[in-house]
């Protein structure tokens, strides 16, 4: 089973998603087989914000959403046909293959050593909750909690499903629903416990559109690609940095005093 994780921070670029902050795009595929019965089952399923947004019915063949933003991508993607049937044959074939002949390697190469988690705290804006991200874990086996003037809080706490990364690590979110006085009135912090090993994260550390620093994995925008340098307020002032955009062949370049 895979799963990309991607955070995203965006202005509008004339897709159907208007808002702009941090927001967490998210594709899971892959396939599963069961080496008893022999059964096995492919998918590939896209989501926005922790809601299904689109989806591959391998039986019927074809892209289907719930939502009405999704309708123009999966008209799209349906078009192709030559590259449905592609998928259809790595989901139920190719990728059952890959899995048996991984398995045939022996278990003890699946075997990894322990790995910490990142943890992040990551808001839209001030009004909306925080999430405690941590990701690339492993073993599974994580705890996420939050503490309240130092007092263990489940409260306004939806904790989320444990989640494969595409590398074999592991993630998990825990988001904390409260009103922006809370955080005014109390001290809140994030903490993720693994493998005997503690994090801990508070406000001071929440990544949001209007944090200095950003972490980004992998940014994806159906046909644009955003790449968000990750450097400190410090290094931006004494340096000269230019972005350079290709599109094609015609080549545009920006200053930091542009921005």
């Amino acid at each position: 089973m895979w799963c990309l994780t991607v955070f995203v921070l965006f202005r509008s670029y004339g897709t159907s998603f208007s808002s702009s902050g941090v927001h967490v795009y998210q594709r899971m595929y892959g396939c599963e087989w069961d080496d008893e019965t022999g059964e096995s089952r492919g998918f590939d399923q896209h989501g926005y914000d922790g809601q299904d947004f689109i989806f591959l019915d391998l039986k019927e063949l074809r892209y289907i959403t719930p939502v009405l933003q999704g309708i123009i991508t999966a008209q799209k993607w349906n078009k192709d046909r030559e590259q449905l049937e592609l998928l259809k044959q790595y989901y139920e074939q190719d990728c059952v293959d890959w899995i048996k002949y991984f398995l045939m390697l022996g278990k003890a190469a699946l075997v990894k050593r322990g790995m910490s988690p990142l943890v992040s705290l990551l808001q839209k804006d001030s009004s909306s909750p925080v999430e405690c991200h941590a990701t690339g874990f492993y073993p599974s086996a994580v705890t996420i909690t939050w503490l309240r003037n130092g007092q263990q809080h489940d409260e306004d706490v939806d904790l989320g499903e444990t989640l494969i990364n595409e590398d074999g690590t592991f993630q998990k979110t825990s988001t904390l629903n409260i009103y922006l006085d809370d955080w005014k009135k109390h001290r809140y912090v994030c903490v993720v416990e693994h493998e005997g090993k503690t994090i801990q994260k508070t406000e001071e550390e929440i990544i949001s559109n209007k944090s200095k620093l950003l972490i980004v994995q992998y940014i994806i925008l159906v046909d644009y690609l955003l790449y968000i340098l990750p450097v400190s307020p410090d290094n931006w002032k004494m340096n000269q940095y230019f972005c350079v955009e290709e599109h094609k062949a015609k080549t545009t370049q920006k200053i930091r005093d542009q921005d």
